[in-house]
């Protein structure tokens, strides 16, 4: 097994930024692996690509945007209105099916071909919106699943997978990077990057982690 290279799932966003400079502590080299899944704003790409360049990372990117036109979702359709507020007996139309499974499938494959037995994920169980493709028990069945389908020994990295979004703060912080992060990527679910739009789920998480990270610092 290669324990000295990581594959980072990474999209420019808080969370993968984290994983991002989390994986070149822990790892000699890491390699970044983008996709273009269909989504409206394509701009989180090209950011990624820039932390990436800046931080001395191999930047790959892949196009699947297939996995867009599998489902409806409020992330790749433009004509869906994005809700705003969790239903209370599903998860909201921001959730693109299957997203997670082919990302880190498709990640393995490339692992596999460049000698890579480490995959890191930004995905948590603690702060997420209900997607069940963050939970835990699904990143531990798809580890083993893949390992099997290829006979390898993958070992899939989730730093943050029982940590809040104020402690996914602190974490950036400790590895250096807090305002990196908070002013070079893109989580807005409306394509703003930095602090984003302030109103979409996706900016009130981060928003609300963050005030009780400094609130807690002070």
């Amino acid at each position: 097994m290669n324990k000295e290279v990581a594959l980072v799932v990474f999209s420019g966003g808080q969370d993968s930024t984290t994983c991002l400079f989390w994986a070149k502590r822990k790892f000699r080299k890491v390699v970044a692996l983008s996709f273009l899944y269909g989504q409206k704003h394509e701009k989180e790409v090209e950011l990624a690509r820039e932390i990436a360049r800046d931080a001395d990372v191999d930047f790959e990117v892949m196009d699947v945007s297939f996995i867009g036109k599998l489902g409806h979702n409020s992330l790749t359709d433009t004509t869906m209105v994005m809700d705003q507020e969790k239903p209370t007996d599903s998860f909201p139309n921001t959730f693109v099916p299957g997203r997670n499974l082919f990302f880190l499938s498709i990640a393995a494959v490339y692992a596999r071909e460049h000698d890579i037995n480490h995959i890191v994920t930004g995905v948590s169980q603690t702060d997420f919106s209900g997607y069940p493709d963050c939970r835990d028990a699904f990143i531990k069945s798809l580890n083993v699943t893949l390992n099997l389908a290829m006979d390898e020994q993958f070992v899939i990295h989730t730093p943050l997978m029982w940590i809040d979004k104020a402690e996914t703060w602190a974490l950036a912080d400790k590895l250096g990077v807090l305002d990196l992060i908070r002013n070079k990527t893109l989580t807005c679910y409306n394509g703003i990057p930095g602090d984003g739009c302030g109103h979409c789920p996706a900016c009130k998480l981060r928003r609300d982690g963050l005030e009780k990270y400094l609130s807690r610092k002070c």
